[in-house]
């Protein structure tokens, strides 16, 4: 009995074995990625998925082979560029200029960057250590902008940030349509909850030009409610201070001292749209970080262009970063010219709401995913990177091409198991370490091109003509 059990489980193993054979050339060579992603950093914005829906297959685009020529521009020409190495300092040259004033007369300049992302900069990464870079060489405190609420405040070192969890909120990751229009981080935030108090905290922590809440400004939109108020709690003082929503922004100055820790209650402020405090020294450099989990940009398209100028008049941006395409990667496709053709028409809409501002495209960075039994780059990362260089080409924005930058092929790979590392096991996202060296390889690009462009605006003629549009390609045109 014992022997016929052991030949008809041996026959068995041997026909497994001879089916897995067989079978195994039918079976697809990526099933898994490496590991489970945390849901928590995954979500996909609706306008996304409106693309991807309507997207119609292409031919594909032919690239541009022969020489990207540029217009002069207030007497400064630069190098005409290949498509390959194309990084568009041509259009920078308003940003450029606003460092150049700010660093030959510090006293009476400023300037300010706002850093639009995805998961890559949650909780202040990579943008808090580009804000150091700049503040370093330029002068300026504070972390800038800071939302009502944000999914990542609790891991956010630059600033302590806690918060009431009866804020009522609408974003444009998943809002088309929202009650008020969004503020310029994306979001509004309504103290609706009239049983409870609504309430945020902020105190300054030991991070390099942060040690101190400089100038609390709070920023609120129009409403029809001038019962609200705000009482302002430092320590054991309160002072309480009117709301007055009468413009589509409005500014509260908290308080004219720099602090270290404060305490915000909204009062019968239900309706009053709210966006967030914004805490500079009004001098050097700032940089706000408007951050997104799950976002691929589309959904800056639903900005409202008076809301945004009306902001801009108030913060004054000379520079604005679209860093986006983690979560763009993983449609099964390598045919990217539906998200080219509408992130064209979004940076047109963004230039639209922030007239005459430079804007500049970073890249995905790279991706590995598991093929077979390696971790290899995914095949999607070059497309994209291609197409994202076609609408920063298209709309006349500088660019950055991180994934070439941190090494190409293979690099997040390298990145992930060098010690110590400086990625994480996702194969996706940086750690601390990788994202301070992210920030050091976008500075440097930058600051490569405004070297450039002093060189070449002190050999500029003193009559220069008046500025005008730059002209994106002489002698190719890009497909979409």
């Amino acid at each position: 009995m014992n022997k016929s059990y052991f030949f008809q489980s041996f026959l068995i193993v041997l026909l497994a074995a001879g089916a897995f054979i067989v079978f195994k050339q039918f079976l697809p060579k990526k099933i898994f990625s490496e590991s489970t992603v945390d849901s928590k950093n995954v979500l996909i914005d609706s306008m996304l998925l409106d693309a991807v829906a309507k997207d119609t297959p292409t031919s594909k685009d032919t690239l541009i082979n022969q020489k990207i020529v540029f217009d002069e521009t207030a007497g400064i020409k630069f190098p005409s560029e290949n498509f390959e190495d194309y990084k568009g300092y041509q259009y920078l040259i308003s940003f450029f200029e606003k460092l150049y004033q700010l660093e030959t007369n510090p006293e009476g300049n400023k300037v300010r960057i706002a850093y639009f992302g995805d998961s890559m900069t949650d909780g202040d990464m990579i943008v808090q250590d580009l804000r150091t870079n700049y503040q370093t060489q330029f002068g300026g405190q504070g972390v800038g902008f800071v939302s009502i609420t944000s999914e990542s405040a609790a891991s956010r070192s630059s600033i302590t940030h806690q918060y009431s969890g009866n804020w009522k909120t609408q974003s444009y990751l998943n809002v088309k349509r929202p009650r008020s229009p969004f503020g310029v981080n994306g979001h509004v935030f309504f103290a609706n909850d009239t049983s409870n108090i609504e309430w945020i905290r902020f105190k300054a922590n030991n991070a390099k030009f942060a040690t101190m809440l400089d100038n609390p400004t709070l920023f609120y939109g129009k409403g029809k409610n001038f019962n609200g108020k705000v009482n302002m709690i430092v320590g054991k003082d309160t002072v309480t201070k009117n709301l007055s929503p009468n413009s589509l922004v409005n500014t509260l100055k908290m308080s004219s001292n720099s602090l270290k820790s404060f305490k915000a209650d909204f009062i019968k402020a239900d309706s009053i749209p709210i966006f967030g405090f914004n805490f500079d020294d009004g001098k050097g450099v700032h940089v706000d970080n408007f951050s997104q989990r799950g976002i691929s940009g589309l959904p800056i398209s639903t900005f409202n262009p008076s809301v945004m100028q009306a902001f801009n008049a108030k913060l004054g941006y000379d520079l604005i970063i679209l860093h986006y395409g983690t979560n763009v990667l993983n449609y099964g496709t390598k045919d990217y010219t539906w998200y080219d053709r509408s992130m064209t028409k979004t940076v047109n809409h963004l230039k639209e709401c922030f007239p005459g501002v430079s804007i500049l495209i970073v890249s995905t960075a790279d991706k590995s995913t598991k093929y077979e039994l390696e971790m290899k780059t995914d095949s999607a990362v070059v497309p994209l990177t291609v197409a994202q260089k076609r609408y920063a080409l298209k709309t006349e924005s500088g660019f950055v091409n991180l994934y070439t930058l941190m090494g190409g092929d293979g690099s997040m790979v390298k990145w992930v198991e060098e010690e110590p590392a400086k990625a994480n096991k996702d194969y996706t996202h940086f750690n601390y370490r990788g994202a301070k060296k992210i920030a050091s390889l976008l500075y440097e690009q930058l600051n490569q091109g405004y070297e450039q462009y002093k060189a070449l605006r002190k050999k500029r003629k003193p009559t220069a003509k008046k500025p005008k549009d730059s002209t994106v390609v002489k002698n190719d045109s890009v497909n979409a």
